[in-house]
């Protein structure tokens, strides 16, 4: 499995298993995250997509299937190597921000590095670096109760790349950001993407946001029902457009068997 970081195969994820109201949020997804791509995960609200990712990212197990990491699944590794690979390998950006109120931002980007016991000037260091990349440097001192929306997305993105993780699990990282914000910060995550090559795993309901990526896949009732490749189209415009036309089928048939 050269050159391939996560293998899902088979995934199943039932909630209140035990209960007369069971709930099937995964059905039998197989999937490979390969170093370097860039993966958007779409779908209606309730299809499973952020289930998908919590187990992709070992925040959560399947209640079926398995879990592969580097060719190694997940049952062969103890709770500590787990909590290492999470830490060390892959950040994350959330919807909410997720930031700490009493931290300033300088404190809340080198928070996974103090964590990881980093030395002081390191860690000083590779904040000012990251923050200019981002374009935060000059809010470095303000709390987040002080930044506006986009502000702390760009904050949660720094902190989320400190610590050079090899992939980054995103959550409707746009999904409380107006269009430019949001372009802005595409274009941020695309650059890190290209330049230093970082896995990027991305749940959104935008289509504008998706279309960044270099492979699409629609998730529905718990299944993976359409898969998009950025290079079986002509260019990036032919890509955007079958991206909204599988969108607005697919809610056109949400809405029919509703």
């Amino acid at each position: 499995m050269n050159g391939v970081i996560i293998v899902a195969q088979s995934l199943t994820k039932i909630y209140d298993q035990m209960t007369d109201y069971p709930v099937k949020s995964l059905d039998h997804v197989s999937l490979e995250v390969k170093d370097g791509e860039f993966i958007a995960i779409m779908g209606p609200s309730g299809s499973g997509k952020t289930t998908l990712i919590q187990c992709l990212s070992t925040m959560d197990q399947p209640t079926d299937g398995q879990v592969y990491l580097y060719g190694q699944p997940l049952s062969h590794f103890t709770d500590y190597e787990i909590c290492q690979f999470r830490n060390q390998k892959i950040g994350f950006i959330f919807q909410d921000y997720q930031l700490l109120d009493y931290l300033t931002i300088e404190e809340n980007i080198a928070f996974p590095l103090s964590m990881n016991n980093v030395p002081t000037n390191k860690i000083k260091e590779r904040v000012q670096k990251i923050s200019y990349k981002i374009g935060v440097e000059d809010i470095l001192k303000k709390y987040p109760g002080e930044c506006s929306g986009g502000q702390k997305q760009r904050v949660a993105i720094a902190r989320a790349f400190i610590g050079q993780p090899e992939m980054i699990i995103a959550d409707e990282p746009t999904g409380n950001l107006d269009s430019q914000n949001t372009f802005e910060l595409m274009n941020i995550l695309k650059a890190f993407h290209e330049k230093e090559r970082k896995t990027i795993v991305l749940v959104t309901h935008d289509v504008m946001v998706a279309s960044y990526a270099s492979r699409l896949l629609y998730i529905q009732d718990g299944k993976i029902t359409e898969q998009l490749h950025r290079d079986d189209f002509q260019n990036q415009n032919e890509y955007f457009k079958h991206i909204v036309k599988l969108n607005s089928q697919e809610r056109y048939m949400l809405f029919q068997n509703g």
